[in-house]
């Protein structure tokens, strides 16, 4: 009853009616972050920052860019952390800090041009998380501005309950109401991507599917640094 509930409640809020905007490139992107069992890590931190751009002329991925991330306040990976996600020690040893790998990614942004001139592009998360709590708090800890087109992005499972008339719980959940398996390693942030993919695919030819904007960040969702908006 009250996943029903809730999945009325995404229905109505979404998508963002003032945003009737289509895209010609979707960023699928999936962040994963330091943790450790059974207590809340303070400051989580970014250790893999994936997202793979689909095309949505063709539905085809066309770039990609993915790194993995080496925490400054906790160095040291938990073994939760890796059997969770897969990521190791070594895995993130010899990687840059984030404000390098986020300088990279903004770079590699601008080289693809999906934000300079038409604004034809969309961020695309599955949940809220990633763009609303973790790029924000990664970013203060960091102290880096974030560039204006973070504020708004399209989050799959509100997209998918529009579209199906179902929320889901998880990407999983995702899948298996499209009669479709996971691939990969759940948790690992470059296979939730490839799989928020083939999600967004299968919307696509099964509802001839236009993804509009359903989640943004407001000047009243302040943070105590400075947001380019």
């Amino acid at each position: 009853m009250a996943h029903r509930a809730l999945m009325g409640f995404y229905k109505k809020l979404s998508p963002i009616k003032k945003e009737i905007k289509t895209f010609e490139n979707l960023l699928v992107l999936d962040f994963e972050a330091t943790c450790v069992e059974d207590k809340i890590l303070s400051p989580q931190e970014i250790i893999e920052f994936p997202c793979i751009v689909l095309s949505t002329k063709t539905w085809k991925v066309t770039n990609a860019f993915h790194k993995y991330v080496k925490p400054q306040v906790h160095p040291k990976i938990s073994y939760f952390c890796t059997d969770l996600t897969g990521i190791m020690q070594q895995t993130v040893e010899n990687e840059q800090h984030f404000p390098v790998v986020f300088s990279e990614f903004c770079q590699w942004l601008e080289k693809g041009n999906y934000f300079n001139e038409k604004e034809n592009s969309a961020f695309v998360t599955c949940g809220d998380w990633d763009l609303r709590v973790m790029l924000p708090e990664q970013c203060k800890l960091s102290n880096i501005e974030i560039p204006y087109y973070f504020n708004q992005w399209i989050n799959i499972k509100t997209a998918f309950c529009a579209k199906t008339d179902y929320y889901p719980r998880s990407l999983k959940d995702m899948l298996k109401h499209l009669n479709m398996e996971f691939h990969g390693k759940c948790h690992s942030g470059i296979d939730d991507v490839h799989n928020i993919i083939r999600v967004i695919q299968k919307l696509a030819k099964m509802y001839n599917s236009e993804f509009t904007i359903t989640s943004n960040i407001q000047i009243k969702d302040s943070f105590s640094f400075n947001t380019v908006y």
